[in-house]
């Protein structure tokens, strides 16, 4: 048996749009997961500085002030911002993975990724990972990315790959990676991901716009009679395949969606103005959920760290299924020798596969935007 693997996933908010406050808080909960035994630190999608919400409720044309924060406040892969994560790994010896939007340096002074980096226990850069393709409305803020980072990190705590949101809708994507003998999958998510106004805000629109008019109100619209995107069913489903298939653990690491982020998205467009419904929207719309799941797609509970009321430094375990509406880093040990067993029954990248009959190649390549010869 082999020495258990502790993950700490961290289910928080960043400091809306603030690139020093949420590195700030990053580093700190670093230090606070490896305080309490963790071997590997797992942080949200475009954790640093934001996910951007707004996208998905707003019309583009009210969005220039906030893809001009959002660009301001993106980092450099290779800047302070990540530096300071990296120093932090390094300090204490523990992996890390970090979801940022990164802006392109010398080549454009608004290009975004969204991205994610795998760091070391001595601070080096292991994989450096581009979403793919932006799904729906992100793609107002973030450009593709490329293969160059669909690697799976061969280090003393497993194997370990990751993909971004929309990415483990990807079966090839997923395969690239199982096919490196992936034991531990991160996969990293937003807190809310709406794909229509939830149900209560669109028919209270919908009536404020009807007020007064002939006949005495109108049909609800299909927004909101249809329902909204499910965070918790829709990661899970997909993770769970995954974990399945790969016959590897799966780390579901979500966003917490703060109030700063309520009042930004649903700014107007004067001084102290506020678009309600936008507003409403956000807080009504499904949240993610931080969990772990087992080699076989199971839920695997995880624990929090409940430190003593008496203002001591003792500290107790709670045992919990998932996170969801609030802050907090949830554990879960992991035995990477689970991760043989399955491999007898489907070991698709193995003796479970026909590589006479399929085949698949990856471009590994990273993308510039010009080459001078």
């Amino acid at each position: 048996m082999s020495e258990p693997t502790r993950i700490a996933a961290c289910h928080v908010a960043p400091v809306f749009l603030s690139a020093k406050e949420t590195t700030a808080k990053a580093v700190s909960l670093i230090h606070e997961a490896a305080e309490n035994g963790a071997h590997l630190v797992v942080f949200p999608e475009s954790y640093i500085p934001a996910f951007p919400v707004w996208s998905a409720l707003r019309a583009p044309s009210e969005n220039h002030e906030l893809f001009r924060r959002m660009a301001a406040e993106s980092v450099y892969a290779d800047g302070d911002e990540i530096g300071a994560v990296r120093a932090a790994a390094r300090q204490r010896g523990v992996l890390v993975s970090l979801g940022f939007s990164e802006k392109a340096r010398g080549t454009s002074s608004a290009t975004l990724w969204n991205a994610n980096v795998l760091v070391g226990a001595g601070g080096e850069v292991l994989v450096h990972h581009r979403k793919l393709v932006p799904t729906f409305y992100e793609k107002l803020t973030w450009a593709p990315g490329d293969g160059h980072g669909l690697r799976v990190a061969d280090t003393q705590r497993g194997r370990v790959g990751a993909l971004i949101c929309g990415e483990n809708t990807n079966p090839l994507a997923r395969y690239a990676l199982a096919a490196q003998g992936e034991q531990i999958h991160i996969s990293s998510w937003p807190p809310v991901w709406p794909t229509r106004m939830p149900p209560a805000a669109a028919s209270e629109e919908a009536a404020q716009q009807s007020n007064g008019a002939a006949g005495g109100g109108v049909e609800k619209p299909p927004a909101a009679r249809a329902a909204n995107y499910d965070n918790v069913a829709a990661n899970r489903t997909r993770a769970a395949a995954h974990c399945f298939e790969a016959k590897c653990f799966g780390v579901l690491c979500a966003g917490v969606l703060g109030a700063d982020a309520v009042e930004a998205a649903s700014s107007g467009p004067g001084p102290g103005a506020r678009d309600d419904a936008v507003a409403r929207g956000l807080q009504l719309s499904s949240r993610g959920a931080t969990m772990f799941l087992d080699t076989t797609g199971a839920l695997l509970p995880g624990f929090v760290v409940v430190r003593s009321s008496d203002g001591s430094d003792a500290t107790t375990r709670e045992q919990r299924g998932m996170l969801q509406d609030g802050e907090g880093i949830l554990y879960a040990d992991v035995d990477l020798d689970d991760c043989v067993e399955g491999k007898q029954y489907h070991d698709i990248t193995g003796g479970y596969q026909r590589f006479d009959v399929f085949e698949l190649k990856v471009d590994r390549t990273r993308r510039e935007p010009v080459t001078f010869t």
